[in-house]
């Protein structure tokens, strides 16, 4: 540990779950751990777990001036940001016909431009310094999509996108930009964290009544570990070309690589008819 560069890290979302373990682990492993809250008490708590090294904010990532002013307030107070991991999120259940609009555009405002936000607050400092780290938590179903979370899939598949673009736009400035992919932990994501839609449609219940039950089965008895998904997070801190996709379980390997393949037999299965739109010649983009 001893040989371990300390790093200051900005984390949002760090009243519980996967948020909380990052943290813990960072503050564990003798780093600066800058964690934001959007409830006085959670504040309270979680500066209590390193009095000298955990620093916390409130903040509502949806405040796209206060995001930037937090980011800001950071880097002169407590120092320049290392590694930022954009972990605010939470989950939507529901049939897509079932999820309203206004509720899928909630999830959207936190999922996607919360975490968006937050990359593009920290960006001009890492991009001056000419290092640092970007990660932000997404999820197996940014990868792969399952029936009853739409907005949730849609979320993560959309900051997915975001994600990847980013690093290859500022690769050349020595900032690392990595996905995180978690499948099922023992967090309160399935629990008290997840917004239901309410049920409408009883043509729905046939094959949703089975994956509500079962999802509210597993909390509390998911596979995933968050301490040790927040070990494997720590551990690409210091390869030299960490991975622009960290998939977190074995479940997250499972499903994500039987949707991956899904999709690989629709290129292969169409291959023809999509060659057949194009014109005899014209610009190939590489």
């Amino acid at each position: 540990m001893n040989d371990t560069p300390r790093r200051t890290f900005l984390i949002t979302g760090v009243s519980s779950g996967l948020g909380r373990a990052f943290a813990t682990a960072a503050l564990r492993a003798g780093h600066t751990v800058v964690g934001t809250v959007r409830k006085e008490a959670d504040a309270e708590a979680f500066t209590a777990l390193d009095p000298a090294h955990a620093h916390v904010r409130l903040l509502d990532v949806t405040d796209e001036r206060e995001v930037f002013a937090v980011v800001r307030e950071v880097e002169e107070s407590v120092g320049a940001i290392d590694v930022l991991i954009a972990n605010a999120g939470y989950g939507l259940e529901g049939t897509f016909e079932e999820t309203t609009m206004a509720a899928l555009r909630d999830q959207f405002e936190v999922n996607v431009f919360g975490a968006a936000t937050t990359v593009q607050a920290v960006l001009p400092f890492m991009r001056e310094r000419r290092r640092g780290h970007i990660m932000a938590v997404t999820s197996m179903g940014g990868l792969a999509a399952f029936p009853g979370v739409s907005a949730y899939c849609g979320s993560k598949y959309a900051l997915e996108g975001i994600l990847e673009s980013v690093g290859k736009e500022v690769a050349g400035f020595g900032i690392h930009v990595t996905a995180l992919e978690p499948g099922s932990f023992r967090t309160d994501w399935a629990g008290r964290s997840m917004v239901r839609a309410p049920r409408t449609i009883a043509a729905y219940d046939e094959l949703f009544d089975p994956i509500r039950t079962a999802r509210r089965t597993a909390s509390g008895q998911q596979l995933g570990d968050p301490d040790k998904a927040a070990a494997a997070v720590l551990s690409i801190l210091d390869v030299p070309r960490p991975p622009a996709h960290l998939v977190l379980g074995s479940d997250a390997l499972r499903l994500v690589r039987a949707g991956r393949e899904a999709v690989d037999q629709d290129l292969d299965g169409w291959e023809e008819l999509s060659r057949s739109t194009d014109f005899p010649v014209g610009a190939d983009i590489r």
